[in-house]
């Protein structure tokens, strides 16, 4: 069974940075996309950034130069390193991975809250 567990999230100051992390089990991690998605209260699901197994990382226009995505293959693991963060980033943030046909895992997500 595959298990997608954030972790990282918290409450910080606009500027701050928080690193997020997802890490999976029950699952081939190596040939998998993966990606970070969140929703704000009131908003639909957008997504953030998304890593494949190869190929373009893609960052949405809004955290670019900001957010990093990165993977850890060692640890099954990828990361999400979020610096300048702003009261608009404050949202839950969801990992999921995307299987060879096209089957998506989510995590169950971790919030994150900038104040001003």
């Amino acid at each position: 069974q595959v298990h997608l567990v954030e972790s990282g999230g918290g409450l910080v100051q606009a500027g701050g940075s928080l690193r997020l992390s997802c890490a999976a089990s029950g699952i081939i991690f190596s040939s998998n996309a993966m990606g970070w998605y969140r929703q704000a209260p009131g908003k639909q699901r957008e997504m953030v950034a998304t890593i494949p197994s190869g190929g373009s990382i893609r960052y949405a226009d809004s955290v670019k130069g900001r957010f990093t995505i990165s993977r850890d293959y060692a640890k099954n693991t990828v990361h999400l390193q979020m610096n300048s963060l702003k009261p608009e980033d404050t949202a839950v943030y969801h990992c999921n991975i995307v299987t060879g046909r096209g089957i998506v895992y989510w995590g169950q997500g971790t919030q994150v809250t900038v104040s001003s």
